[in-house]
């Protein structure tokens, strides 16, 4: 989807993959046909209504996991270009003679398959009692992603349709695994920029050139490489101008960047007449002379000739490097001239319809002067739990364990501006944090949150047979279904806890108490556990204790004093004499020491 030719893979050196935390509090719009796609090609033969269950899990994890503020957008009417494209795609993939390609009629556009539109009515409706928002386009869904991008309304667009670039986006997510240290597979236009020299209208020609999903091939004979290299030889304020020249039969054009204009040297003459050459040492002059007196390009003793000349050996005299240069300026011109004569055989080039689609700002349905409403609702969860049960056949159990990540970072984000409902669910309070968790590379808080009522409400099953319900025979170490991390329960003393793990900052701005106290009850835990450790080591530190080992300097003083101490209680004086380590010499006191 998109611009033709491998375009991503051209972009792939500039991807970058961005970490865990990378959406926090950002606002990101998702193509929500290419989610239904991608859902479509994967685990549809296991799995009861693929593009629900994912949809639903990849919304929690943005929301929860990743913190971010997702924004579903719509596909509208698709032009009738991108209709005949379609159809033409279909045929090809089919083995069917473009020939009988039926031409649809004039202002009438061929709509997705009923199929498909239900299913991202069902998507729709799902996201909605989610509480997130949903923004229909009035053409494609990833010209409006790139619109809200390009003015600021989203951080960022999650797509893998490579015509939001051309439509103006800053930032593309193309690639979401939520089960990955780094999940997503990140493209800047600034980085394409400065990688490529490529801008917006350089990316437009390009897809005129290789072909897009509104044109499908392009023009004939020109690769993407080509394209690339062609494309670059103009500005970005003069590229597509020069195609519009170039297709009325305008080839006589040249770029300042291919153009020479040096073509005599400082004599007058031609630059094609090279002068006489050594067929002996390959430099200036004649080997009748450098018999006589040896060239000074040459590196000889006194008294000695020329060298012979290598198989590679090239002149960098400036005669030859002038002709070099002339001889590449002509491939130059060849190469463009013939690009050029491509271009003006291609009939009706470029369509001024596709190129006008690409710079359009105006893809929704919403002024330019109030923006786009776009507002973050709670959760309907009567509702939602009805809708998955009739649709996944879902137990209510199973849907509140899934929904509680997210009701509990609803919960945390309504703390920190004002006082909210005291309960998640109308069951659970927070209770305290339990410890402190990495999770790929970031801190989390393991929170606890208590029952008012003591006991669960409701039995959460395990996530093996919430996956069984509704999966058979799946290969789980895929995980191809991006289920979000559902909460532990644990019971304490009679009461019923939910452990989640939360946003440090989160918890630290809705609880700052309960956090100042976990801190402090770690200061203490950890101050108890400084001060007990040099009495455990003293109560170990026997002959026989193998609980420590001592290194060669704390134990060649403790067995010295040892040795010193059993011979202190013999006899005589004369023994205590002879036993003194200075007197006994250092190789045997190290065969006692070790013995």
């Amino acid at each position: 989807m998109g611009v033709g030719g491998n375009f991503w893979d051209l972009l792939k050196p500039y991807a970058r993959n961005e970490g865990f935390d990378f959406l926090r509090n950002k606002r990101v719009a998702v193509d929500l046909s290419f989610w239904i796609v991608q859902h479509e090609n994967a685990i549809k033969a296991h799995v009861r209504k693929p593009h629900l269950r994912l949809t639903f899990f990849r919304t929690i994890n943005l929301f929860s996991k990743f913190g971010a503020f997702p924004v579903f957008i719509v596909d509208g009417t698709p032009s009738p270009m991108k209709s005949q494209a379609r159809i033409a795609r279909y045929f090809q993939s089919s083995g069917i003679e473009l020939t009988s390609l039926p031409v649809p009629k004039e202002g009438v556009s061929a709509q997705r398959n009923q199929l498909f539109s239900s299913r991202v009515q069902e998507c729709v409706e799902l996201v909605e009692l989610l509480g997130m928002p949903v923004l229909r386009a009035k053409g494609e869904a990833e010209a409006l992603c790139a619109q809200l991008n390009s003015e600021g309304h989203v951080d960022a667009c999650i797509t893998s349709d490579s015509d939001a670039f051309l439509c103006g986006a800053k930032c593309i997510i193309k690639c979401f695994c939520p089960n990955s240290k780094e999940p997503f597979e990140c493209y800047n236009m600034s980085d394409i920029e400065a990688g490529l020299g490529l801008k917006r209208k350089h990316l437009i020609a390009i897809s005129l050139l290789v072909g897009n999903d509104h044109a499908m091939n392009g023009v004939r004979g020109i690769g993407l490489d080509n394209a690339l290299h062609f494309v670059k030889a103009f500005s970005e304020d003069d590229v597509l101008n020069r195609l519009r020249e170039i297709g009325k039969g305008n080839i006589s054009l040249i770029p300042v960047c291919i153009k020479f204009d040096n073509n005599m040297d400082m004599d007058g003459t031609s630059l094609n007449r090279k002068q006489p050459h050594c067929s002996f040492c390959g430099h200036p002059g004649s080997k009748k002379e450098h018999m006589k007196f040896p060239c000074g390009y040459c590196v000889i003793k006194v008294g000695e000739g020329c060298q012979r000349k290598p198989k590679s050996f090239k002149c960098d005299c400036l005669s030859c490097g002038k002709n070099r240069r002339h001889r590449e300026q002509q491939r130059l011109e060849n190469w463009h001239a013939k690009i050029c004569h491509k271009i003006a055989e291609e009939p009706n080039f470029p369509k001024d319809e596709i190129i006008d689609m690409y710079l359009c700002n105006d893809n929704g349905y919403f002024s330019a002067s109030d923006g786009p409403h776009i507002t973050w609702g709670k959760p309907n969860i009567d509702m939602l739990i009805d809708f998955l049960k009739f649709h996944q056949h879902w137990e209510p159990s199973y849907i509140r364990r899934t929904m509680f990540p997210m009701m509990s970072t609803i919960f945390l984000r309504d703390m920190t501006t004002a006082t909210v409902e005291t309960l998640v669910f109308g069951q659970y309070e927070f209770d305290s944090v339990e410890r402190v968790k990495m999770r790929y590379g970031f801190q989390y808080y393991v929170v606890k949150w208590k029952h008012a009522g003591g006991n669960i409400a409701y039995k959460i099953p395990s996530k093996e047979s919430s996956v069984q319900q509704d999966a058979i025979g799946l290969d789980e170490t895929a995980d191809p279904l991006d289920d979000c991390d559902a909460p532990e329960i644990h019971v304490d003393d009679g009461c019923s806890f939910l452990l989640t793990d939360e946003n440090v900052d989160l918890v630290g701005a809705a609880f700052p108490e309960k956090v100042q106290k976990f801190w402090q009850e770690q200061e203490v835990k950890r101050r108890k556990n400084s001060t007990s450790r040099p009495e455990e080591n003293e109560k170990s530190a026997t002959p026989n204790s193998r609980s420590i080992q001592l290194n060669i300097t704390e134990f060649y003083p403790s067995a010295k004093l040892k040795h010193r101490q059993s011979k202190q209680g013999e006899g005589s004086s004369k023994n205590r004499k002879m036993s003194s380590p200075d007197r006994i010499p250092k190789s045997v006191r190290r065969r006692l020491l070790f013995d």
